[in-house]
């Protein structure tokens, strides 16, 4: 029995060697750790339960017979992040570049299968040069097996994918589909085709980086929710997301022990809106003084920027934050922020996380590049998430509430649960001076007449008092009251329930 013991271990320990020591050297030298070592950061101390480790390749062409290493690119298994249980796989660039083979392929297959029948999130750690050219339609097809898994997953159990070198070809699909992708910046990247063929087919001479780095993908595709600076700040940024997250559909939001006051209030934020309405404010300012403990994980940070998301926590439940920025574009609603807001909310719509709503937005932008750019449907998506959207809705008008855009912000009229105003909120169809100019267009050579107009428009609708006397705000609350009213609202909207007409599925307009 010794000797077969002895032998069992001399495997684990080639197994956990990879491409070898030559190849973990090279790996360090690009600043990268190994696929081990990531799943060692990311999971809780000897957590990690690793299946699938003797698994080989089957291929015989172009010599492949001769070369096989146990594991075959790809480290497969579960553990747990903070006593949660998630399950794991980690590219490993050490073996075959991490290309994608059948058996690779299996062993991210069953990992998938058994994260959906237990309901526990999937994160995958992406290093790899795409499908293993040897392989041919084999690899191709274990390719489609993996993604079909990841649409049959989608809004069931969370599935998160960190870029963390080269992902290219069919690799990227994978994680297109998942709820959040993160990046490392100046060592991952992702492109369908890379910088060769771009030059082949469009003649531009381009990089990695510039083709598909964490830049480009944070800042311009919106196809990166977030870029750290190493391997292990993105580690440690995963653990702390997957704090905020639910195991899957059914389990409802986390819940950690606060020691922040549900009825603190900040005096502050009753000088929060400065007394000139065009001058802006930082809505990340209120942000972290209403949630807990100034927690707030910022989702697509450095994308349309006039728009916030992220995760906080009011009372040691997690919610989701969706507020209008007007240091940005006046907090204007563009195609980008539209597209941003409307995927977040149907994620959070999707795994019961109630979503605040800080409101101060002067409408939609308005130019040809917007109209060409299809803002119609864009903007669409951000009204159709929130209205299809059951989860507890809790809205704060703080500035301005102007056009449809008031419509658009999880307003009363489109399914918003409870809806406060502060008495510096401005409801209107548009700012009093171009409703002037509109109503009384003929009195425009008399300033006198159009400033006298301008203050009557102003004392009767730009005010929360003309909405609340309708009912469409629910209260008008003194600002430095907020996280109280907040907190006191979601736990009333706690058993919420919303029925809605069966169906096979909507059609939101993509």
């Amino acid at each position: 029995m010794k000797n077969i013991l002895e032998r069992l271990e001399d495997r684990r320990a080639q197994a956990r060697q990879g491409g070898g020591v030559k190849r973990i050297e090279a790996q360090h030298a690009r600043g990268k750790l190994t696929a081990r070592e990531r799943l060692e950061l990311l999971l809780d101390t000897h957590s990690f339960e690793e299946f699938d480790m003797f698994v080989e390749h089957r291929s015989s062409d172009f010599g492949m017979d001769r070369t096989k290493i146990p594991g075959d690119g790809v480290v497969t298994g579960w553990g747990t992040i903070n006593g949660r249980k998630v399950f794991v796989f980690a590219k490993d660039f050490t073996v075959f570049g991490g290309s994608l083979s059948e058996a690779h392929a299996q062993k991210i297959i069953k990992i998938q299968d058994m994260a959906l029948k237990v309901r526990a999130p999937v994160i995958g750690l992406f290093d790899a040069g795409g499908a293993r050219i040897q392989e041919g339609v084999a690899a191709l097809g274990g390719y489609g097996e993996v993604f079909k898994r990841n649409v049959i997953a989608s809004g069931v159990i969370p599935q998160i994918s960190v870029i963390m070198g080269p992902c290219a070809g069919g690799d990227v699909y994978s994680p297109a589909m998942t709820d959040f992708i993160f990046m490392v910046r100046d060592r991952s990247y992702m492109f369908v085709t890379g910088p060769d063929v771009v030059k082949t087919v469009t003649n531009e001479t381009v990089t990695s980086e510039e083709l598909g780095g964490a830049k480009v993908h944070t800042t311009k595709s919106s196809v990166a929710d977030g870029a750290y600076d190493n391997d292990v700040e993105a580690l440690l940024q995963i653990r702390r997301l997957m704090d905020f997250l639910p195991s899957n559909n059914l389990d409802g939001v986390p819940e950690i022990p606060s020691f922040d006051d549900p009825n603190r209030g900040d005096e502050s934020l009753d000088t929060l809106i400065p007394d000139n309405p065009n001058q802006p404010y930082d809505m990340k300012e209120l942000i972290l003084k209403v949630v807990d403990e100034g927690d707030f994980f910022e989702i697509q940070e450095a994308f349309a920027k006039n728009i916030v998301t992220g995760f906080a926590r009011i009372e040691g439940r997690t919610v989701g934050i969706v507020a209008n920025q007007p240091m940005v574009l006046a907090g204007v609603l563009d195609a980008d922020a539209s597209r941003k807001g409307a995927r977040f909310v149907r994620f959070c719509d999707a795994f019961n996380i109630p979503i605040v709503t800080f409101e101060d937005v002067p409408g939609f932008l308005p130019g040809t590049a917007q109209e060409y750019g299809g803002l119609i449907k864009h903007g669409a998506k951000l009204l159709f998430a929130y209205s299809e959207a059951t989860v507890p809705l809790v809205t704060i008008i703080t500035r301005k509430a102007f056009g449809g855009a008031y419509d658009v912000m999880a307003s009363k009229h489109i399914g918003g649960d409870v809806n406060y105003a502060w008495p510096s909120a401005q409801i209107a169809v548009m700012g009093a001076k171009g409703a002037v100019e509109i109503i009384f267009r003929q009195d425009l050579g008399n300033p006198d007449k159009i400033a006298a107009r301008t203050k009557e428009y102003e004392d009767r609708f730009m005010s929360p008092f003309v909405a609340a006397e309708r009912g469409y705000i629910d209260e008008v609350i003194v600002p430095h009251s907020t996280r109280r009213r907040i907190a006191r609202a979601l736990a009333m909207l706690r058993s919420k329930q919303s029925e809605r007409p069966w169906k096979k599925h909507d059609n939101i307009p993509l």
